[in-house]
């Protein structure tokens, strides 16, 4: 599988008349194939099945370096497997991504993948933690992003206990961060750990909500139980 077999069966796989929509709605400057998700994962499927980890790390490299939206995607989806290993290499390509990531959708796609990672290996939250001090928005956001897994345990582990409370610590410094992604991704974080720790969500919006934008504040709270 090269990259040009790679654009090829994404080129032939789009939908006539949906990239100048796409371009619209992301309104960042790329090129836009028109594929919809599905379609992406199909393909995405197809490559994992006949290539080797090391072949897929390649590809995946390759597709992200041509900053076409669905090739991007498709890259990230290479690399979204719960069992990999060895790992190093992905972790570290998926890492290598975070300076370049300009939309919430191929960010978000790209920390789908690195979620896996952080959970097989999760003292990779220390390279983690280095993001929430990043002068870019997408960086810090991307710290809660790949964090995600650890709001939804109902009996966390003991480590997966202290991600938890690091990561709300980082949320903690967010509120005060005006950004409309950095507020949306503390909503998301406690919205998601509301559905399994719901105490926990509620001390932090005692504490911390009246920082919070209105629109966070609501998310956040979304699944709490209504006051009386």
């Amino acid at each position: 599988m090269t990259l040009d077999d790679a654009l090829t069966a994404l080129r032939n796989a789009a939908e006539d008349g949906r990239a100048a929509g796409m371009a619209d709605y992301h309104k960042v400057p790329r090129e836009y194939l028109g594929l919809p998700n599905p379609a992406i994962n199909d393909l995405a499927k197809e490559w994992r099945g006949v290539l080797s980890i090391g072949e897929r790390v390649a590809l995946a490299d390759q597709l992200w370096k041509t900053n076409i939206f669905e090739a991007r995607l498709a890259a990230a989806k290479l690399l979204t497997q719960a069992r990999i290993s060895p790992d190093q290499a992905v972790w570290d390509l998926i890492v290598s991504w975070v300076p370049d990531f300009d939309s919430w959708a191929i960010a978000d796609h790209a920390m789908m993948a690195g979620q896996k990672r952080l959970v097989a290996d999760p003292s990779r939250i220390e390279e983690v933690e280095s993001w929430t001090k990043s002068d870019v928005h997408w960086t810090r956001r991307a710290a809660m992003v790949i964090t995600l897994p650890y709001t939804k345990q109902n009996h966390p582990k003991p480590d997966e206990l202290a991600i938890r409370k690091r990561v709300l610590g980082w949320a903690v410094r967010y509120v005060e961060d005006p950004e409309w992604f950095i507020q949306k991704s503390v909503a998301w974080w406690l919205r998601d750990l509301s559905k399994h720790d719901a105490p926990r969500v509620e001390y932090f919006l005692a504490n911390h909500a009246k920082k919070m934008k209105p629109f966070a504040r609501k998310e956040a709270a979304k699944f709490l139980p209504k006051e009386a």
